[in-house]
């Protein structure tokens, strides 16, 4: 059977390729996937007598469409949005929206097809989506952010809803444009549904804990991590990239822990303070002013500011927390890693190593928390927020974060479970695709041929 699995998922990974052609990182996070699922095939032939894995790689539903919009000047713009509902098998569609540049229904298919086994994984009842659009709200007007969601939503309501799709926030969407968002789908639809998006502002419906949830998650997990092992934060040297949301609040917890951060970056370049990182500085350059990272050497002048944010892996550390984006870490910057002696890497960004750059770490026994796992914490939240607005009350922060820290030690146990039960003792990588996929397997199995 071992051929046999084998030999189905290698020509299952080929049609995948030319069924979605010019789409290499949806590519690349089914090849991933499939290249786990090996062993489960082996012990569970029915997966591939009922084409589990055939349909969990093709998206329930993909919806293209038009947003058009009017900027501060009066000219007409249009972008593309998107939204693809990828598995439901578990629970209403759930994942967050993207606005940038690069998006394109490649990327929203990544995305959405990672979210299906990360949602699995949080033990939470949430299957897996995703959309975005190509439009960029850097140096766009609050009036014209205002215009385009409005736009946006107008075609995206018809496809979401409480009991249908859950969307949350992603990069280049904020508590600004969830907010637009909601208050046009409420004016479309002429009722309160506050379970339709998380991530709102705590006065309509937002939790707790929210803003932090993706950067305190991810830090839990590689504590839970860094504990197997008998080790700690304290003390503990850590780059982060990336300056938004979950790198700030990454920074935040590994310092309440001990860590001391010394390295944060955004798209132009990275920043290098041998004292640590001053986050109250990051969080006003950041949050407040929205400017470049670079403006963190204007108050702190010991420190160093060098362009080119792939620079950061450079610095020598004990532990890394990739948070920017996709890809930022290929084969030669993990192996500069794993020779500047570093001992753990937790993914805060969704799939931010390549599959070379993955294969070193676990090559080198580097502590590896892949993406699925590490950074769940943001949409469990997403998944307690749900849960509040379904029950019309608050949780306080303590609660809510308490909640947080269970689901990601839990996380870390059931991919760890699962990787010793399938041979593969350490990696986290085959433990959070087989325990993500095997629950979405048998529900799907469950409700037969949909």
């Amino acid at each position: 059977m071992s051929a046999n699995a084998k030999k189905y998922c290698d020509e299952l990974y080929q049609r995948v390729i030319k069924r979605n052609a010019n789409e290499p990182e949806y590519h690349q996070a089914v090849k991933e996937v499939l290249e786990s699922l090996v062993a489960v095939l082996e012990k569970h032939p029915e997966y591939i007598e009922l084409g589990i894995v055939e349909r969990i790689v093709e998206p329930e539903r993909q919806i293209i469409f038009r947003v058009p919009w009017v900027d501060d000047i009066g000219r007409v713009q249009v972008n593309r949005g998107f939204r693809v509902q990828f598995n439901s098998a578990i629970g209403p569609y759930k994942g967050g929206i993207r606005f940038h540049p690069s998006v394109y229904v490649g990327i929203i298919k990544f995305l959405g097809f990672e979210q299906i086994f990360k949602n699995s994984l949080t033990g939470l009842p949430i299957g897996g989506a995703k959309g975005g659009s190509d439009f960029d709200p850097k140096g766009k007007s609050d009036a014209e952010v205002m215009r385009f969601c409005q736009s946006f939503m107008t075609e995206l309501y018809r496809y979401i809803g409480q009991d249908i799709d859950v969307p949350a926030g992603d990069i280049g969407v904020g508590g600004r444009e969830v907010g637009f968002m909601f208050g046009q789908f409420k004016r479309i639809k002429n009722v309160y549904e506050a379970g339709v998006l998380t991530g709102k502002g705590l006065m309509y419906g937002g939790s707790l804990v929210r803003t932090q949830a993706t950067g305190y998650g991810l830090v839990y997990f590689v504590d839970e991590m860094l504990k197997a092992k008998g080790m700690s934060f304290a003390g503990k040297a850590v780059l982060v990239s990336g300056s938004g949301n979950v790198s700030i609040y990454a920074t935040e917890k590994v310092q309440e822990l001990g860590g001391k951060v010394v390295a944060m970056s955004d798209s132009n370049g990275y920043i290098y303070d041998a004292n640590g990182i001053n986050l109250d500085t990051i969080k006003q350059i950041k949050e407040v002013e929205r400017r470049r990272i670079s403006e963190y050497i204007k108050v702190h002048p010991t420190a160093e500011y060098h362009t080119g944010c792939e620079g950061i892996w450079t610095i020598p550390c004990d532990i890394a927390l990739p948070c920017a984006t996709q890809n930022e870490i290929n084969e030669n910057d993990a192996k500069t890693l794993v020779q500047n002696g570093c001992k753990a890497v937790g993914e805060g960004a969704n799939m931010p190593t390549t599959l070379e750059g993955t294969k070193v770490f676990l090559d080198s026994g580097i502590l590896f928390g892949p993406a699925k796992a590490a950074n769940a914490g943001g949409v469990a939240t997403s998944a307690l927020e749900m849960s509040q607005n379904s029950m019309r009350l608050s949780w306080t922060f303590e609660e809510v974060d308490a909640k947080l820290k269970t689901i990601m030690v839990n996380i870390y146990k059931n991919a760890s479970i699962a990787a010793e039960e399938y041979g593969q003792k350490d990696n986290l990588v085959v433990g959070a695709n087989i325990a993500g996929f095997v629950k979405v397997a048998e529900a799907m199995k469950a409700q037969g041929l949909v």
